[in-house]
């Protein structure tokens, strides 16, 4: 076992004592508390089965296990439309083996890259805390001895899994869909975003190139927080081994998702392989998370979600260990915006198998999780596939490209590319894994803005033009929901393709496949209620460094008032969350308005 890896996991255990026996105590309970579905009052059995028309006389009979659908399927996100008829193929496959399973409730799924730069992007982040709360719902019907829960994107899987984390004594196993096959070399679609940005391409010409890249059902295929949520539930075992990235609508695809529901139907208590959620999901599934999420390049985005789910579960993990794991762990992974290759090419280069199994060999992944597989972790260091109709799992073997996967005895990077910055502004996060080493230290002049849409402004009458720390505040989870700003990279691209020294300070979000520019983000405290961004001004030096972990300005601070919230706070649904905004914790404690509440 690497050491630090030891000892940052013995540090969380610690820490992590008394609320982690808070959650198991409290998943004891409420299994108890819900008992044998056949012990519920008839009347309520009977509101339960009078749908399941096809299947009433198996649940009243009660002998198969009943298995709980939470589905976020929507026909306007790309990655979620494939779900349309996963209930009814889910279904049959449960009556193979004798149990049942019922859409036990819906959540919503919004998608990031539709509401990008609208103010509709300001519910984003509360929509994880929404999800949960409808998880919740939906398993809160004591019908259940197991859970499938389908969802893919941004705040989708981390709010499911907050929310089952809620009923932790169900076996619980996550069922992707998996990416759409590949559109346009992503140089191509980031060369026609900046000419846009630069004024040199026509809006036609933008959309003709972003529907290219999007263009069918499946997850986006760029390393974002969609993808990297993938990742992460192969590193936790909560995935059927190795299938994160098989596209929909194959066989394989379908062959794995029978598996999820033949696997979930024999984790149940009445079972002698009893393997709840709450158990799965420990210390050590969160620092096996974490170190995949480095190994990768995975998304910023979980430096919010990773310790909001690890909350859920009792367990407390801060910034302070995901950025001690990234000096240890190598960035073995080299996928789209970190490098050329989409998914669909990471996957066929070797994928997770490869990537857990250089992990495990290296000591830098805990081998003794319990998992939903079939066996024990280093069965994620395996790629699945069929002989004939029977579903298998093969060796990996060696990278097939080594552009985009190396072994950790000789990675792209001696670190994860996750780094704690922190000073005089307060405590940030920095993707280095993303960056030219030569951009890692920037200082300059700052020039502070309260939207993204002022900064393009600025950018397109030319005042950017120089050397510049670009700050945008008001941007926290408790001003506006703490939306992305990925709207602001093609124009920041630009000025450091012209040669200025460029770097972003923002209390804000940026999305997962951002990169190229350096940038300090979820800057906490926030600039609303009178963290230091808001005493920025015009001029002052900002200094932003990945190798020091400074985040500081010459300025005296002290003496000045605050800036005033600028931000509107209705509008697009807005006002529906001014609880969740006000209730919200910090961005290192995961930007939820229920864990800040005691709710988790």
């Amino acid at each position: 076992m690497n050491d630090t890896l030891h000892k940052v996991t013995q540090r969380v255990i610690e820490r992590s004592k008394p609320t982690r026996s808070a959650y198991l105590d409290l998943i004891r309970r409420e299994g108890d508390n819900m008992g044998e579905r056949n012990a519920v009052s008839c009347s309520n059995l009977a509101h339960a089965y009078a749908g399941a028309l096809d299947d009433q006389a198996a649940l009243v009979s009660g002998r198969g296990a009943n298995i709980g659908i939470v589905t976020s399927y929507n026909d306007m996100l790309s990655a979620h439309q494939p779900y349309g008829r996963y209930p009814d193929r889910l279904k049959i496959y449960a009556r193979e083996i004798g149990a049942t399973a019922q859409v036990a409730g819906g959540t919503p799924a919004m998608c990031d890259g539709v509401t990008q730069g609208e103010t509709g992007m300001e519910l984003s982040l509360f929509s994880r805390d929404v999800i949960a709360l409808s998880a919740a719902v939906a398993l809160s019907h004591a019908m259940y001895d197991g859970a499938l829960m389908l969802g893919i994107c941004d705040k989708i899987v981390p709010g499911l899994l907050m929310g089952a984390l809620r009923f932790g004594h169900l076996p619980t196993i996550f069922v992707p869909s998996g990416p759409m096959p590949t559109g346009i070399p992503n140089k191509e679609k980031q060369r026609v975003r900046q000419l846009y940005a630069e004024g040199k391409a026509t809006r036609a010409e933008l959309l003709a190139s972003e529907m290219a890249s999007y263009h069918s059902p499946g997850t986006c295929t760029f390393f974002g927080t969609a993808n990297s949520n993938q990742m992460m539930m192969e590193m936790m075992g909560l995935h059927i081994p190795g299938s994160a990235f098989i596209q929909p609508g194959t066989q394989l695809r379908q062959a794995l998702d029978r598996e999820a529901v033949h696997r979930v139907a024999a984790l149940g208590r009445k079972g002698d392989d009893y393997r709840p959620l709450g158990l799965c999901v420990d210390e050590k599934a969160v620092i096996n998370a974490a170190v995949g999420l480095l190994a990768t390049g995975g998304s910023t985005n979980h430096a919010i979600h990773l310790p909001a789910m690890a909350r859920a579960a009792g367990v407390i993990f801060d910034w302070d260990d995901l950025s001690e794991l990234s000096h240890a762990v190598p960035l073995i992974a080299q996928v789209y915006p970190n490098g050329s290759g989409d998914v669909n090419n990471f996957h066929n280069a070797g994928g997770m198998g490869y990537v857990i199994g250089e992990l495990l060999e290296a000591g830098l992944a805990h081998p003794d999780i319990l998992t939903v597989g079939r066996g024990d972790f280093s069965d994620y260091a395996r790629e699945p596939g069929l002989e004939g109709d029977e579903l298998v799992w093969r060796e990996v073997g060696p990278s097939m490209d080594d552009t985009m996967l190396r072994p950790v005895s000789n990675p792209f990077k001696p670190d994860g590319g996750m780094r704690l910055l922190q000073g005089n502004l307060g405590r940030a996060c920095f993707k280095t894994s993303a960056v030219d080493e030569s951009r890692w230290t920037i200082e300059a002049p700052c020039r502070v803005f309260e939207d993204q849409a002022s900064v393009a402004a600025a950018f397109k009458a030319g005042e950017l033009d120089r050397d510049v720390v670009v700050v945008v505040r008001f941007q926290g989870p408790r001003a506006n929901g703490m939306p992305e700003l990925h709207k602001l990279t093609p124009a920041l691209g630009v000025l450091q393709d012209r040669g200025f020294k460029v770097a972003l300070v923002t209390d804000g979000r940026m999305s997962g496949a951002s990169g190229k520019v350096p940038a300090a983000i979820h800057c906490t405290p926030e600039a609303l209620g009178g963290g230091p961004l808001a005493r920025l001004r015009d001029g002052d030096i900002v200094r932003v460094c990945a190798v020091t972990g400074d985040l500081n300005t010459d300025a005296d601070l002290t003496n000045r008032e605050p800036a005033l919230d600028p931000i509107a706070d209705s509008g697009t649904g807005r006002e529906l969350f001014g609880m969740m905004r006000r209730f919200a914790d910090g961005a290192e404690q995961g930007a939820s308005a229920m864990l800040a509440t005691g709710g988790m």
